[in-house]
């Protein structure tokens, strides 16, 4: 099997501004940790406070990207891996291209003249994060990049396309574009409900893009704002995610598997109307260092094993193990060869 650009990942190239904060400042910009939310005027002068009076790491992320980097990490095949979105021309999207390289991802980046590369600030408090996205270049990604021939060529060469949840809100044409294309060809379409917000205010959208989805990934408090949204009345996450792999689909090729994670408890995993539990790798406490990315690696650990054809509970193990390796470092960050078998 030719593996080279099996797995596409389309989303907002973030650079994430990571540091470990106090109360004072998650009150003073009224953030809540384990939350994602878009920057507002208020936030603005954060990630400048930030950097000048904590200590901050600069890592490349942005939600799909990261999956996309651990995917590769995880399969350590060269070039089995592409990426598309939109980062300004500055010495940030410098640092991006430079890092997304490094990581062995083979990125395809609209350079866009008029905004800074988006930036994410990972506010850490005790282990806990919340992520606050200036979303700046990454807004202005179009499907008119998507259609040039080189750029659609990856879309054409990959057999396994992953957007997040948040590109909802950037570029739901191109979303659709590759979600058409994946259903008449036969490829695996997987999506993200990616943070409460996108559930509530971005329903219609994420509406359109679900029928062509055949893995939907999420965590406990999405699925039950996805539920909140949908009038389903109900807060049990298996139940959630049995009536999210039924929703209608667009083909019939593959059926609909939903993947719920929990922080500490099981992993639900729906599929055929019935649900599986697999059980996380528990961490001692003072193990932790940050949760940012623990769920984006979960995705990218879940994908490395899902596009070499392996079973679900071999794809579950692999999305555990990322994500118990990466929220033992600092941000979305990883040694250099995984240990996993």
């Amino acid at each position: 099997m030719a593996y080279e650009g099996i797995l596409l990942g389309m989303g907002n190239p973030l650079l994430d501004i990571s540091a470990v904060v106090d109360e004072q400042f998650l009150e003073k910009y009224d953030i809540k940790l384990n939350n994602a939310i878009l920057a507002e005027d208020k936030h603005l002068p954060m990630y400048e406070e930030m950097a000048t009076k904590y200590n901050v790491e600069y890592i490349a992320g942005g939600a799909t990207q990261n999956s996309i980097r651990v995917a590769q990490w995880m399969l350590q095949i060269p070039g089995a891996t592409s990426y598309i979105g939109s980062i300004g021309k500055d010495k940030f999207g410098e640092e991006m291209k430079k890092n997304s390289k490094l990581a062995g991802v083979n990125v395809n980046y609209y350079e866009d003249d008029s905004a800074a590369t988006g930036t994410c600030a990972v506010c850490v408090d005790g282990g806990e994060r919340s992520l606050v996205a200036n979303l700046s270049a990454a807004n202005c990604y179009k499907s008119d990049h998507l259609k040039q021939p080189e750029i659609w060529s990856l879309v054409e060469k990959s057999k396994y396309i992953y957007i997040a949840g948040f590109f909802l809100t950037v570029s739901p044409e191109s979303i659709q574009l590759v979600a058409a294309h994946a259903a008449a060809n036969n490829k695996v379409f997987v999506m993200n409900l990616s943070a409460p917000f996108i559930c509530e205010f971005f329903k219609d959208v994420q509406e359109q893009a679900l029928p062509y989805v055949d893995y939907v990934f999420g965590n406990e408090t999405e699925a039950r704002t996805f539920s909140k949204v949908h009038g389903w009345e109900t807060d049990n996450v298996e139940e959630i995610a049995i009536k999210i792999s039924q929703l209608p689909k667009a083909s019939g090729t593959h059926k609909r598997i939903t993947v719920i994670t929990q922080g500490a408890d099981p992993v639900v995993v729906a599929e055929d109307g019935k649900v599986k539990l697999f059980p996380v790798i528990l961490l001692p406490k003072e193990k932790l260092v940050d949760t940012n990315g623990a769920g984006d690696a979960f995705v990218g650990g879940f994908l490395s094993q899902l596009v070499l054809e392996r079973p679900i509970e071999d794809c579950v193990r692999a999305g555990c193990y990322a994500s118990n390796v990466i929220i033992q470092r600092s941000g979305c960050t990883y040694p250099e060869k995984p240990d996993f078998s």
